[in-house]
Parts: structure tokens; sequence; C-alpha cells
């Protein structure tokens, strides 16, 4: 990393403690947050008696006629997350960054998701700019955000991840 990359990662990394004193939150609720920011993905973790949690949508606009568009990250931080509703079935393969190989687990299709706060953080790559609002629940999310929030609530609530080993699947050749 030269000079100038170091300058714009602890101006960011000061910019980022000014938004946590603005918000008026312990700093380590924004840990979920800052590691989906950082490093993407869905992140849960048990601090301070506080669950926290964060779940990423992403949103794709796509200009047909110009073929050019952009996908926004919508990452909405939880504390002390609680699930409302689950509803429908999907067999999935999920790997989890406590286990070597991926697990065939069973996640709802639509979830609803409520928090005693929640944070939306909205990233737009193409303004370059993260846009933070606080927002009320309850949250219903739908696919792949549901699956993502399922995850880290089984985390949150039973550490370990619970699924069949991948070994259980049988090779065909058709």
């Amino acid at each position: 990393m030269d000079q100038e990359e170091i300058k714009k990662l602890l101006k960011f990394s000061i910019k980022e403690k000014q938004i946590i004193k603005e918000l008026n939150l312990p700093e380590e609720i924004f840990l979920p947050l800052f590691f989906s920011i950082r490093f993407g993905g869905d992140w849960s973790l048990n601090k301070n008696s506080h669950k926290l949690m964060s779940v990423k949508e992403k949103i794709t606009h796509y200009n047909e006629e110009k073929q050019v568009g952009y996908t926004l990250e919508r990452i909405y931080l939880f504390v002390n997350p609680k699930l409302l509703s689950s509803e429908g079935k999907i067999y999935r393969m999920e790997k989890c960054s406590n286990k070597n190989e991926r697990e065939i687990v069973e996640r709802p299709h639509k979830v609803t998701v409520d928090g005693k706060y929640i944070l939306e953080a909205t990233l737009d790559p193409k303004e370059k700019k993260i846009h933070l609002k606080h927002i009320k629940g309850p949250l219903a999310f739908s696919g792949p955000t549901a699956y993502g929030a399922s995850h880290e609530m089984e985390h949150l609530h039973k550490g370990e991840i619970e699924g069949l080993p991948f070994w259980d699947f049988e090779y065909v050749l058709k």
C-alpha cells in the first residue's frame, strides 16, 4: 500500500469514527455494519449483552438502451434483532466462515425481522457515497436477503450453523 492509499484509508477511518460519535451509540454496535461494508456479506456477533446483525440486499439499476448500470448495496444493521415470522422452505448450499466445507441447509424464503435499533446504509458505487439513516421496523425480506438474515439469526441464537455435510451428495453421470 502506497502513501496515498494509506492517507485515504486513514481519512475513511476517521470519518467512520465521526459517524459513530454523531449517532451516539456504543462503538462495538457498528462492527457487523463495517464488516459488511469493508468485506461484503452478512455478519453477526454477540457483544456486551447486544446481539448485532447486518444483512445485505443488492439492488441493480440497469439501462437497457445504454447498456450500463450499477448495483446499490443496502445494508441493514440490527441491534437485538427478533425474527417475527418466516415462511416457505428453500434448500440451499451455504459456506460459513466457521467451517471448512459447504453444507446443505434449510432456510425460509421470506422473513420479517425487527430490532431495538435499525440503521440502513446504502452504498452507491456511482456516487461513491454511503447514505445512513435510522429506520423503524419491522422489515420484510425475501430471497437471498431472507436467507442471510436466517443464517445470521442462527449464529446469534445457536452459535453454529446446522446443516448436512456436503459429502452427503452423490455424483450422477448422465
